[in-house]
């Protein structure tokens, strides 16, 4: 068991930690021994292990957890990314999530990290033309987590939703590496336009809590959207912008916003 638990952690550090808290976890609260060995421990890789978490949330009357199981094994083996997405997902959480202590905490407990690994999935099946699946798989994050995202939006890695309570994107939404959001985010459209009609959010931006940010715009790289702000036009890059409607209120204030997750906006 060492030797494979050395080779684990040379190939897979992530999973490897993740495993190892999760024997701790055992170890401290032997109620939860079942549920932990069924979601990690039962498990070789952490992608068999999304999948399991996948199908286990979004099983329903509808679908069942097997055939839900069936279609995140095939996503995982046939696109690599997802798997290289979710790590980087997980180390985004655990970075700047203050609530986060331990890598087993998003896959175990968070729903926002859940919520996004599922979308992937969903983006996967319409990515193949299996757009009804993954109209369905929209739904049942939706109705589980309270986040809904196009499954054709694209979102880049590193993506951390705290909270993640009443998200929305939009179809054509583009949402880059490295980007942190609070609850109640909607990357939205302004009308009935048919076209490419939502935002395009840059690598390392901060978008806070309550902010809408409407229509075909851009919101530059590394810049951060205050609370309860709504954002109509472009927003350039390393800026601050606050109010209804947004606008430009001083620079970023450090060059990763979505890392240091700072926002307070300074009054000088």
């Amino acid at each position: 068991m060492a030797e494979t638990r050395a080779k684990l952690a040379e190939i897979d550090p992530v999973w490897n930690r993740i495993c190892a808290e999760a024997e701790y976890i055992v170890k401290q609260e032997p109620l939860l021994g079942g549920l932990v060995h069924s979601s990690i421990l039962h498990h070789p890789t952490l992608e068999r292990a999304l999948a399991h978490r996948f199908a286990l949330k979004l099983a329903s009357g509808e679908m069942s957890e097997q055939i839900l199981r069936e279609i995140a094994d095939e996503a995982y083996v046939n696109d690599p990314g997802l798997g290289e997405a979710a790590r980087a997902d997980l180390t985004a959480v655990f970075e700047r999530d203050p609530a986060c202590h331990r890598y087993v905490q998003p896959l175990m407990y968070f729903k926002g990290f859940q919520a996004v690994q599922a979308y992937r999935i969903g983006h996967w099946l319409f990515g193949q033309g299996r757009f009804d699946m993954a109209y369905f798989v929209q739904m049942r994050i939706s109705e589980q987590f309270g986040v809904d995202i196009h499954p054709a939006a694209r979102i880049g890695k590193g993506l951390m939703i705290d909270h993640a309570h009443s998200i929305v994107v939009g179809e054509t939404a583009v949402v880059g590496d490295n980007v942190s959001m609070l609850h109640s985010v909607t990357l939205g459209g302004t009308g009935k336009e048919e076209e490419d009609r939502h935002p395009k959010i840059g690598d390392g931006v901060l978008i806070g809590a309550g902010a809408k940010v409407l229509g075909n715009i851009k919101v530059g790289h590394c810049s951060r959207v205050a609370a309860g702000s709504v954002v109509l036009r472009d927003v350039p890059p390393c800026s601050t912008v606050a109010g209804v409607p947004a606008k430009i209120v001083g620079e970023a204030g450090c060059d990763q916003p979505s890392v240091m997750m700072d926002h307070v906006i300074s009054g000088k």
